[in-house]
């Protein structure tokens, strides 16, 4: 691989802006923004693998799912890594669209491609006996005691908004497509790939493998990535230019650089939010742990000027 390799993250959430920009039109044109920041990494000379978020695009399969099943028609439901890999489907054409609408437009001579990925997870990981992961509408409380009789789903109540189904967030351990991964940026494409995490799979005691209704974490799977086809840097994009120390405090404090020691220090006094910042900061320390070489976490639109040094939170070594 001559360039340098790059994976980049971006979330779910950042294809959707709010409440009122929810159609896939809407998702087209944040894709499209993102699209042209990931453009200027590529215009800087690197190969791009991006990865991305499903989370809200599940949940809205997992709704329409429910509706129909209750139709005159009794449509099946779908299981949830059918949801994953629907989604890696349609959010991979509309990256693969919009990049390569801008490629024409600015003249790059490159193709993106979009990799279905399969990763998998061992049937015996302990999240399996505590799954802690919401997916899917709100129920009530009477609606959540029949699915949780009749379809043994565990549920539980979120944030005094009612009751969600919770499954597994299992550590990936494999990308199944990987070598195809690795031979595509070999021949020059911009790959789209793990997105949602991957499909969670399991092999059975044949080595046959089979989906699992289980959310694997994004930013975990993207470091597996990164570290697997040996990436330079790995880019997190989030909602947030900058990492923070107090986030939301008055003594909130910005961070441009930390090594991975001074990460590892934060992380245990607490000032990383589970759920928002904590696995993404847990991910880049996996990628060192790896043999990672450079990582930066940032928003989308400012992915160019972190990439000169110029703002974000750059982690070293």
């Amino acid at each position: 691989m001559a360039n340098k390799v790059a994976v980049i993250a971006i979330g779910g959430n950042s294809l959707i802006k709010d409440k009122q920009h929810q159609t896939v039109e809407d998702q087209y044109k944040a894709v499209y923004e993102t699209s042209e920041h990931i453009t200027s990494m590529i215009e800087e000379g690197f190969d791009v693998v991006i990865t991305h978020g499903n989370g809200p695009q599940v949940g809205f399969i997992l709704l329409r799912s429910e509706i129909a099943s209750k139709s005159e028609d009794h449509l099946h439901k779908i299981p949830l890594d059918s949801c994953g890999a629907d989604t890696q489907g349609a959010i991979g054409y509309q990256i693969q669209q919009a990049l390569g609408n801008i490629f024409k437009t600015k003249k790059i001579d490159k193709k993106p491609v979009t990799v279905v990925t399969q990763v998998l997870v061992d049937k015996d990981d302990t999240a399996f006996k505590n799954p802690s992961k919401p997916v899917g509408p709100f129920y009530s409380k009477v609606e959540a005691e029949v699915k949780k009789e009749k379809e043994r789903w565990d549920m539980v109540e979120d944030s005094g908004r009612g009751f969600r189904r919770v499954v597994a967030s299992p550590i990936p351990i494999e990308i199944i497509e990987e070598d195809a991964i690795k031979q595509l940026i070999i021949s020059g494409f911009v790959v789209i790939a793990v997105g949602g995490g991957g499909i969670p799979v399991i092999k059975d005691d044949s080595g046959v493998l089979k989906g699992t209704a289980a959310v694997i974490d994004k930013d975990y799977a993207s470091s597996l990535l990164a570290s697997n086809i040996e990436a330079d840097l790995f880019v997190i994009s989030t909602a947030v230019e900058k990492v923070s120390l107090n986030f939301g405090k008055p003594e909130q404090e910005d961070i441009s650089e930390m090594t991975v020691e001074q990460a590892k220090k934060y992380l245990e006094e607490g000032h990383f939010a589970k759920g928002s910042m904590e696995p993404k900061i847990k991910a880049v320390l996996k990628y060192f742990a790896n043999g990672g070489k450079k990582a930066i976490i940032t928003s989308p639109a400012k992915i160019h000027d972190a990439i000169l040094g110029k703002t974000g939170t750059i982690i070293i070594p």
